[in-house]
């Protein structure tokens, strides 16, 4: 965060909110329900490092699963951009607004109105996919030649999986519904069914295939068919399991479609400029594509588990915070968050950073997935770990404008970091290759969260409480004692890459066990304390 902040002490906040008013009550709510969102999210995360490490000694870092990367992150890019960007963006604020203010019934009208309308959109622009599939493939991967073997399959696998555009956004909007109504832990545990259909094809259908990666294409429209009708039955128990209607015209439906067109270059800004990776990793030798996967896969852990926990918890209350004219909790509540974000995220990026190639050798390193590829894979991640702060905090300071449903903003934000991402790729890939890549990924989140930051407090909306600097000065004395120890625990990566899988682990375990009681006996010696970070962790601000 910016060093111009005035700053004290965790106490200090903790002291603020207390002062706020009777409209800013303290409770535990807020963060009983980022620690189940963390929880279940964790558990998912888990079984998709499982499921990469299966891929992996499968299908290792070749043509085959160059391929597959591009079919399946062209349609779980559109997802991450519409149904997890923009539409729940759009939409958490118009339905809270709808439970603040309307009836059973006319939240029941607008939710089979939203669950129709969205449904057609979203079947047309299936049709439309899988039609024009070989011109998606060369504008996304240009690199690959428009013939041989990385161009065929990665065409008839992204017909197989734009599917699951249409699957996992219904989900999504499921999800947001259950998020709404405070069933944060459906939502979370969705995702692990998408990973265990994955790690199920990989094992036992592929092998039946003529062309074994085909399996794993097929598996990914059958996880977004069990991921939406898994939270059917949640649905139902709440009562607001929507009838679809195709309605244009309702006005909640017309609110959420006004909201939605601006919203995609804004929160989803991070998922454009890492596609905008692939593309630029296209034309890079072969391979490059799958080592920003797998690097990418492993920078998502802690922004996935805590970054988009915490962002998913606070956008319904800073919503009705905001429906209720309450000013001074909703920016209470946005810096609780960036104060949470911090105290995990600078660890997770020391982590990342020291130990990237110990994580990457122990999880990957099987079968295909050799020595050499955990080396490259190894370069991009740490430019990748250098994001992750700005990464998450981009996802908190979004909220902050969604909830008041001031689109313009990260439109123009997102608009530039984007060209601000270009530029970087520009001036990175020849230097670094696929490193280059990644860094200009980090490098556009700094210039997206500065922005985002510098309006959210030119239009009074953020107002940082006081203790910031000591908290900041207090966050780099603990995660600098972190790093000294992972550095020399580590060790040499070429143990790693010649060990065997089990000392691998037994090591990696202890590195990650190590690594949190040295993180938190480095906060001890700085004076934060284990109620200080209860505190932090537990009183919050709600309506």
């Amino acid at each position: 965060m910016p060093a111009s902040f005035t700053i004290v002490n965790l106490k200090d906040i903790m002291r603020a909110f207390k002062k706020a008013g009777s409209g800013c009550s303290m409770s535990k709510q807020l963060a009983k329900s980022t620690s189940v969102v963390a929880g279940m999210t964790m558990i998912s995360r888990i079984f998709g490092f499982t499921r990469d490490m299966v891929t992996a000694q499968f299908f290792g870092a070749g043509v085959a699963f160059d391929a597959f990367s591009i079919a399946f992150k062209i349609p779980n890019f559109m997802r991450r951009l519409f149904a997890e960007g923009s539409f729940s963006q759009a939409f958490v604020p118009v339905l809270a607004n709808y439970q603040k203010n309307q009836s059973e019934a006319a939240i029941k009208s607008f939710l089979g109105a939203m669950m129709g309308t969205l449904g057609v959109v979203l079947l047309v622009v299936t049709v439309l996919g899988i039609v024009l599939a070989p011109w998606l493939v060369r504008v996304f991967a240009p690199g690959f030649a428009t013939t041989g073997a990385r161009y065929d399959l990665a065409v008839i696998m992204l017909r197989i999986t734009f599917p699951y555009l249409m699957l996992i956004s219904l989900a999504a909007f499921s999800g947001a519904i259950l998020n709404t109504y405070s069933r944060f832990w459906v939502a979370a545990f969705t995702p692990v069914f998408l990973n265990i259909c994955m790690i199920g094809a990989t094992i036992w259908l592929a092998p039946q295939f003529h062309v074994p990666i085909i399996a794993l294409a097929i598996s990914v429209s059958i996880g977004g068919i069990v991921q939406l009708l898994f939270q059917f039955p949640f649905l139902k128990k709440i009562n607001l399991l929507p009838c679809p209607r195709v309605d244009f015209k309702d006005p909640g439906v017309r609110n959420v479609l006004k909201l939605m067109v601006p919203a995609l270059f804004g929160v989803s800004v991070s998922q454009i400029n890492l596609l905008l990776d692939t593309l630029f990793a296209s034309f890079l030798i072969v391979g490059s594509v799958s080592w920003l996967y797998y690097s990418d896969r492993l920078m998502e852990f802690p922004l996935g588990v805590f970054g988009v926990a915490i962002s998913t918890v606070i956008l319904p209350h800073l919503s009705r915070h905001h429906a209720s004219n309450a000013a001074r909790d909703f920016s209470l509540t946005l810096d609780w968050a960036l104060r949470c974000i911090l105290l995990l995220g600078f660890p997770a990026t020391v982590g990342l950073i020291v130990i990237s190639g110990p994580l990457l050798s122990t999880l990957f390193q099987h079968g295909k997935f050799d020595g050499h590829a955990v080396v490259m894979a190894q370069k991009s991640l740490r430019m990748f770990a250098l994001g992750i702060v700005p990464f998450m905090v981009i996802k908190i300071l979004a909220a902050g404008f969604y909830a008041k449903q001031n689109m313009r903003t990260p439109v123009m934000i997102g608009v530039i970091a984007m060209l601000a991402n270009m530029l970087f790729n520009l001036a990175l890939i020849w230097p670094l290759a696929h490193a280059g890549i990644a860094l200009a990924t980090s490098l556009a989140a700094f210039v997206n969260m500065g922005f985002l930051y510098y309006f959210l407090r030119q239009k009074h909306i953020y107002l940082p409480q006081a203790g910031w600097a000591y908290f900041s000065f207090r966050l780099v004395i603990a995660n600098s004692i972190l790093a000294v120890w992972l550095w020399l625990a580590s060790g040499d990566l070429q143990w790693w890459l010649a060990s065997q899988w089990w000392e691998r682990l037994g090591h990696l375990t202890f590195l990650l066990l190590s690594a949190g009681i040295i993180y938190l006996a480095g906060l001890w010696i700085v004076g934060v304390r284990p109620r200080d970070l209860f505190m932090m962790q537990s009183e919050v601000v709600v309506e």
